[in-house]
C-alpha cells in the first residue's frame, strides 16, 4: 500500500488592495470644461461700416453698435417725440457760436457707434461731412427715456462714461426728472460717472460746454 502523501495547507489568494491617492489634498483638480456652446463674435467699427457699406441693413432697420454688439432700437412713442421736439428747440435757443445739435445721428467711440437722441457737437453743417463726431469733439449727449431707461443708465452710460463723454443727460419719462451725468471715469473695470445730480420740475438744468456755462434748461420745458 502506497503511502499517503501529505497535502500542503493551502495559502488564500492576497486580497485586492485600493490604490491609495497620493496627491496632497491642497491640490485642487482642473476645472471642468464648462459650455462648449456658440461664442458671441463682437465687431468693431470698422466692420460695423463695412456691413452698412454692403446693404446688410435695410433703411427702416433701427439698430446702432453698442459694445462692439449690434442693438435693435425701440420704436419711438409720442411721449418720446414730443420731449425729443422739446429739448431740441430748448438746446437750439441756448447754444453758442461753434457749437450745433446733431438728431438721432451716430457718434464714434471705440467700439460702439450709438445714436443717442440728441448730442451737442463742436463745429458747422460740414464738419461732419467725412466722418461722425467723436469724443473730444462732444460737448453733450442726451437720451429720452421711457422703455428705454434701464439700458440709457445701464449700457449706454458705461459706453459714454468708458469714452469719456464729459456730460450725459438722461430725460427721464418714468419719473419726469432729467439725470445730470458728469466726470466720466474712462476706460475702467466698471465705467461710470463720479457725478450724477437729478433735476425736477421747477428746476433748471445748467448747460455746461468745455467746463463753462452757457445757459440754463427749465425741466419743464423738455417734459410733455
Amino acid at each position: 500500500m502506497s503511502p499517503a502523501v501529505a497535502t500542503p495547507p493551502q495559502t488564500p489568494p492576497p486580497k485586492a488592495t485600493v490604490p491609495v491617492s497620493t496627491t496632497p489634498a491642497s491640490i485642487t483638480p482642473p476645472p471642468l470644461c464648462l459650455s462648449t456652446g456658440p461664442q458671441l463674435h463682437a465687431l468693431t467699427v470698422k466692420q460695423y461700416h463695412q456691413m452698412i457699406d454692403a446693404g446688410v441693413f435695410s433703411e427702416d432697420e433701427r439698430v446702432e453698435l453698442l459694445n462692439g454688439l449690434l442693438v435693435r432700437k425701440m420704436t419711438i412713442k409720442p411721449p418720446h417725440a414730443t420731449a425729443l421736439g422739446l429739448l431740441l428747440d430748448a438746446l437750439r435757443l441756448s447754444l453758442p457760436a461753434g457749437w450745433r445739435v446733431r438728431v438721432q445721428d451716430p457718434i464714434e467711440l471705440d467700439v460702439s457707434e450709438p445714436e443717442p437722441d440728441a448730442a451737442v457737437v463742436r463745429g458747422d453743417a460740414r464738419t461732419f461731412a467725412a466722418r461722425h463726431p467723436r469724443p473730444a469733439e462732444i460737448g453733450l449727449v442726451v437720451e429720452v427715456a421711457d422703455r428705454s431707461l434701464a439700458y440709457d443708465r445701464g449700457e449706454k452710460l458705461r459706453a459714454y462714461a468708458a469714452n469719456n463723454v464729459s456730460l450725459y443727460w438722461i430725460v427721464n419719462l418714468v419719473d419726469n426728472r432729467v439725470e445730470v451725468y458728469s466726470q466720466p471715469s474712462g476706460p475702467t473695470a466698471v465705467p461710470s460717472f463720479g457725478s450724477v445730480q437729478t433735476y425736477a420740475p421747477g428746476q433748471s438744468v445748467p448747460l455746461t460746454l468745455d467746463g463753462t456755462a452757457v445757459a440754463t434748461i427749465a425741466v419743464a420745458d423738455v417734459l410733455p
